[in-house]
Parts: C-alpha cells; structure tokens; sequence
C-alpha cells in the first residue's frame, strides 16, 4: 500500500499483491500484539485476529491502514489511506488509463462507476479490489 513497500507491483499478480499486504499487516500486529491493535483501531478482535494469521482480502483498505498507523514509525490511518489512493490516481496519471479502460482490463464484475467511486473514497475498497487495481494499473504504466 506505501510507494516504498512494492515497488514491484507490476510484476506480481493480484494474490500475490494481497499475500504480500496481508503480510505487512501480520507482522505489524505481530509487533503491536493483538490487544493493542484493537485498542488503538476498534476493529473487532476476530478481524484483528484474521488479518494476524494472514487472511485479509475482505478487510477495507481504511481498516488495513489503522492496523498499519498502529506501527509508531508509520503516519496516521489517514495518511496511509490517502498515500494508498493516490498510488491508484497517479499510477492511471502515468499509464494515461481512464476508469473505463481500468475496468475493462480487470476482468472484474465492478463497473468504471463503482472503481471511480471506490479510487476516490466515496466507498470502500477491500485489499483484494485494491490489489487487482493496483496490480493493473502498474503493469499498464509507460
């Protein structure tokens, strides 16, 4: 989700990308331990407790980026997401790709509409959407 952490998106595909996610998050609760987590994001324990044991695709990408604010090295939730989203908007930038031409190269049952939507944060996005976009949008840049 952070430029730095996948620099190799492109050549990963989409499960690969969301292992490589829900990854991060294990080891970040890992580090912060399980109850802390949930003290400092109110997620339900069973999620904080699925995400720790590497099954993440159904968790928000806002969720995903509470868990990771739980790490003092990294920024805020807010940040994390909006770092997330603009990964998404600079990456179509740069691949000179519409949300048509993005939905039509994902294969998924999400109309350009509801990618727009969600790319923006007018509604949520799980890891795994997020995955398949960011995974495509790299693989389709100049």
């Amino acid at each position: 989700m952070l430029r730095a952490e996948f620099p190799d998106a492109a050549e990963r595909s989409p499960g690969e990308l969301l292992a490589a996610y829900e990854s991060l998050l294990s080891a970040t609760i890992d580090a912060a331990g399980v109850d802390t987590v949930a003290e400092q994001t109110g997620l339900d324990r069973d999620v904080i407790e699925a995400l720790a044991d590497g099954e993440g695709a159904d968790v928000t990408l806002a969720d995903a980026a509470a868990v990771l604010a739980t790490d003092p090295d990294r920024p805020d939730a807010g940040a994390i997401e909006a770092e997330a989203r603009d990964i998404l908007l600079m990456g179509m930038t740069t691949a000179v790709m519409d949300v048509e031409s993005l939905a039509s190269g994902i294969d998924s049952e999400l109309d350009a509409k509801e990618i727009q939507q969600k790319i923006e944060g007018r509604h949520p996005v799980t890891l795994a959407e997020y995955a398949r976009l960011h995974q495509y949008i790299e693989s389709q840049k100049l």
